[in-house]
């Protein structure tokens, strides 16, 4: 695995799910993995997690540690820096490019009025009137 295996691979839905477990845990082998999974996705068994962390491992997007027993897996980025790579991956073909219309998009359906308010002192605190 190279630095740059681990920032072109893109996790697919079910990888982010593991991701988020990992995230969540911290470093963790295929067991504890699959335990923490379990309430969310009852019918994952232990065999496809160990084989999704593996191939996870393959594509950059997981350090294993082998010194252990049982291996222990962790994501090789943070979870923001993934998150912003995909996001900014999404704006550009999603959006063509346009962070703008993504926030608008996402205002008109997926914010509730909590979060607006959230975003305005945010945007206030920053200096910037929404």
């Amino acid at each position: 695995m190279n630095a740059r295996t681990a920032f072109t691979a893109r996790p697919t839905a079910a990888e982010l799910d593991l991701l988020q477990v990992l995230w969540r845990l911290g470093p963790a082998d295929a067991k504890t993995v699959h335990e923490a999974l379990l309430p969310g996705r009852p019918d994952a068994t232990y065999a496809t997690v160990l084989r999704q962390l593996q191939v996870m491992h393959g594509k950059g997007l997981l350090d294993r540690d082998e010194s252990l027993r049982p291996q222990r897996y962790a994501p090789v980025q943070a979870q923001d820096k993934l998150q912003q790579s995909l996001v900014k991956d999404f704006i550009a073909k999603a959006f063509a490019g346009s962070g703008k219309a993504l926030v608008l998009a996402a205002l008109k359906n997926h914010v509730s009025a909590k979060e607006r308010a959230k975003i305005r002192q945010l945007l206030a605190k920053n200096g910037e009137q929404p």
